[in-house]
């Protein structure tokens, strides 16, 4: 008999791809590749690893079906920043979650986050963690034979790109947050490293596969302590707190990031259970993960 198969969605994005790579690694699966353009640049490198590609868009749900058919498991993940998004979050991961039903997929993996407005009795509103978590009741009830949810930290490589810090004229490098610098925490890891959790909850369903929580995360920081860990590297870099009203003007979503910090300043960026989700999913992958100052030593030389 062949392999089992597992879809992924999301394949040439930051959380398939590291899923797709981790199931190849394994030897344990067939990986179907889920993608808008099968016959895109990024694509194309998955097929060279021994992928299967299928074309599917959570915009258009009659192309699910037949790119799940077959499938015994699907990771599962939406982009809620997609410009080519016509629909909301919610709306597409409901629909993905009837055609995997319908599909019979046993072993779906969620990628979602906790409901802060829910959470904060409606003081904060951060629509790309609660679009994501509403989604929950829709897997939970699907009746999967097995099914489990991953939570995402703050990604490490969101500091090369949109949290990059900012050069001033005197040649520092500055951080300007409504946070403060010591009580805003939160999680954060290599976002490659979600596969290695995502693959080896698939291997064990017996342990997980009970609509466990898996929340990855190698350091839980303030944004002082990585100052700290950075200049020790090498860096100039300082943390300025700026007021609201002034963040708020800096791009278009910058009152739903300063909801979301301001969350993490009074409670756990994984919800009531955080500290549990981060062991759980610890112990899966034996805590063999790059550490903050490890990675930043190799990926954020000084300028």
């Amino acid at each position: 008999m062949g392999k089992k198969i597992v879809t992924v969605l999301g394949a040439t994005g930051a959380q398939g791809g590291g899923v797709v790579r981790a199931l190849i690694d394994q030897q344990d699966w067939q990986v179907r590749a889920l993608t808008r353009n099968p016959r895109s640049p990024a694509a194309l490198r998955l097929a060279e690893l021994g992928c299967e590609i299928a074309e599917a868009d959570l915009n258009t749900p009659t192309t699910l079906p037949e790119a799940l058919q077959g499938s015994y498991g699907l990771f599962a993940v939406t982009n809620f920043w997609d410009r080519a998004t016509r629909m909301g979050e919610f709306e597409q991961g409901k629909n993905l979650v009837r055609a995997a039903k319908a599909a019979d997929i046993q072993h779906f993996i969620w990628s979602t986050l906790p409901d802060y407005h829910a959470l904060s009795g409606g003081k904060y509103t951060v629509p790309h963690f609660s679009s994501k978590a509403r989604v929950d009741h829709e897997v939970k009830a699907a009746g999967f034979r097995h099914h489990a949810f991953v939570e995402a930290p703050f990604y490490f490589q969101n500091f090369l790109t949109i949290h990059a810090p900012k050069k001033t004229p005197e040649g520092h490098t500055l951080w300007r947050y409504p946070a403060d610098k010591d009580k805003c925490r939160f999680p954060c890891a290599d976002i490659n490293e979600l596969g290695s959790l995502v693959a080896a909850a698939f291997n064990r369903p017996e342990d997980v596969g009970d609509g466990q929580y898996l929340a990855l995360a190698s350091d839980y920081l303030c944004w002082q302590e990585l100052v700290d860990i950075l200049n020790t590297q090498g860096h100039k870099l300082h943390y300025e707190q700026v007021a609201a009203e002034e963040y708020d003007r800096f791009f278009p979503s910058a009152k739903e990031f300063r909801h979301m910090m301001a969350f993490w300043e009074e409670n756990h960026y994984f919800g009531p259970e955080g500290a549990h989700k981060i062991a759980l999913a610890s112990a899966l992958i034996d805590n063999r993960m790059m550490r903050f100052a490890d990675w930043a030593n190799t990926h954020m030389p000084p300028s």
